[in-house]
């Protein structure tokens, strides 16, 4: 064969890939043929057109930010490409805290644990340049006045046992932590429409409108008429969650029969101690949050706190100084049960707390905001995860307030999606794959299921008020006070260390 005929057939050839390269081109809806390519789309890229990014957060509160903060600071993913869907304007807008503003009744109580998350990422140091309160006691009590319990962080040798902190603290904070790097980010001030999955027929927005992935990444449609591709969808956008309804997971849950009130209130003196008290219709917490000013968390049943909410601001501080004085019930008798054939042969193994006795927490002398009700109920996702897609935070579970772990189970949900997303880039893995994502909810379903079911038990437990219940109560509250080893296990494990506290 001649060098003629030769080069006839290699050209005879290339036409031909070239025919099969546009009918492939057709059929995927890519324009160009010799953009055909195995080469992974750089960082952000495009297809037809559309931004193609690593991972897109849809939700960029509190939980969705220490996401993206915790990508940005590990050094295995802050080369990823990432986009944060929300329309709350504080994402865009560079808003400023001021310091004499009187706290917002917004906050939430941090673990130690969480408290090292914001440390490690950088976060940690702008909430210590604003308002916040750290607490190292704690106090828990019911109305019959049969028993109480009080925690010491010295009984752990630790030096706090969590801080108060306002959540627009919180959240500027993460934000900003971001904003001092160079992490490739986009922030679309829009809401989710609809979501295709690559494996997925097209998943439609109550208004009709569809679309479909291209390739392997899932195609996300905005309502503002943008779209985007991304490799992994994580759905941040708490408890009524757009993408987890999109997604078509299922959940499994309940209302409780109470609703919340909150509010900032202010005390003649500074409170350093946390303080709950369970009363016949749920349990109210008095916070510490800084410069003599506490945060009330108050349960009870709806029609309650409708009433409670309408009254003037002076018969409200009444309420809820009865309420943590005794109202309801009589003060718990200090060492009542120490002195007795129950428990006097563990005193020589007594934490610090153990011979504290009891206190009545500082009076409120006037309200520093205004009160906000919402209704309470549990929900628990039947996933947290399917190819492309993950959720965490509220979008995955929503807690009874009652021990204030509800953020702190959705921040180590952050921190360990970013750990699972870190393991996949160090081998080489699609950071969308199951196989990979499974290894999240693996850990973290186990976690938060143990950790409701406790709150949940505390919330029915305390729902009752029958004579011999309130006396198993009462065992418990003293057994928790006085029985050492099983003190330092709750108050590990409410500090966000994974052991359980009465099996390990």
């Amino acid at each position: 064969m001649n060098r003629l005929s030769v080069s006839r057939r290699i050209v005879s050839n290339i036409h031909g890939f070239r025919s099969v390269q546009r009918t492939l081109c057709s059929d995927t809806g890519v324009k160009n043929p010799d953009l055909v390519s195995e080469k992974p789309l750089e960082k952000p890229g495009l297809t037809d057109d559309i931004p193609q990014y690593d991972i897109a957060i849809v939700g960029g509160g509190m939980v969705g930010m220490a996401l993206a903060c915790s990508l940005a600071t590990m050094p295995l993913t802050k080369q990823l490409s990432v986009a944060i869907i929300d329309s709350n304007p504080a994402l865009m807008n560079n808003f400023h805290i001021k310091k004499e503003d009187p706290p917002d009744p917004r906050v939430s109580t941090v673990t130690p644990a969480t408290i090292s998350f914001f440390k490690d990422m950088g976060a940690w140091e702008f909430v210590q340049q604003h308002r916040h309160a750290y607490f190292d006691k704690m106090q828990v009590w019911d109305y019959t006045g049969l028993g109480y319990t009080r925690y010491n962080a010295r009984d752990v040798d630790a030096d706090v046992l969590g801080c108060v902190v306002e959540n627009k603290v919180l959240h500027k904070s993460l934000l900003s932590c971001i904003q001092n790097t160079d992490f490739q980010k986009t922030i679309h001030s829009s809401r989710l429409s609809s979501i295709t999955f690559p494996a997925m027929s097209s998943v439609t927005s109550s208004s009709g409108t569809s679309s479909s992935a291209s390739g392997s990444s899932a195609k996300l449609e905005l309502d503002n008429g943008n779209s985007m591709y991304a490799k992994l969808v994580v759905g941040a956008d708490g408890s009524k969650s757009s993408v987890r309804e999109l997604a078509r997971i299922q959940t499994t849950g309940w209302k409780y029969s109470q609703s919340a009130i909150i509010c900032t209130v202010e005390h003649a003196v500074e409170n350093f101690c946390a303080w709950q008290r369970f009363l016949p219709n749920g349990p109210i917490a008095l916070l510490p949050i800084g410069e003599k000013f506490s945060n009330i968390v108050w349960s009870m049943d709806p029609k309650e706190a409708v009433d409670r909410n309408s009254m003037s601001e002076d018969d409200f501080v009444n309420a809820v100084n009865l309420a943590l004085d005794d109202g309801y019930g009589p003060h718990p008798r200090s060492k009542s049960f120490e002195g007795g054939n129950v428990f006097s042969w563990l005193k020589a193994d007594s934490t610090s707390s153990t011979h504290e006795g009891f206190e009545v927490p500082p009076k409120v002398t006037k309200l520093a905001s205004h009160r906000m009700a919402f209704p309470l109920s549990l929900m628990h996702a039947n996933s947290y995860a399917s190819k492309r897609l993950a959720l965490i935070g509220d979008a995955a579970h929503t807690v009874h307030p009652l021990a204030g772990q509800g953020v702190n189970m959705g921040f180590a949900d952050a921190l360990c999606l970013s750990k699972v997303i870190a393991e996949g880039v160090a081998v080489g893995s699609d950071i969308g794959e199951i196989t990979l994502l499974q290894r999240y909810e693996s850990e973290r379903k186990a976690a938060n299921i143990t950790m409701m079911a406790i709150l949940d038990g505390f919330q029915k437990a305390y729902s009752i008020d029958f004579m011999p219940i309130n006396v198993l109560r009462a065992l418990a509250f003293n057994g928790a006070q006085y029985i050492s080893p099983l003190k330092r296990k709750i108050i590990s494990y409410a500090s966000g260390n994974k052991l359980l506290p009465l099996f390990t």
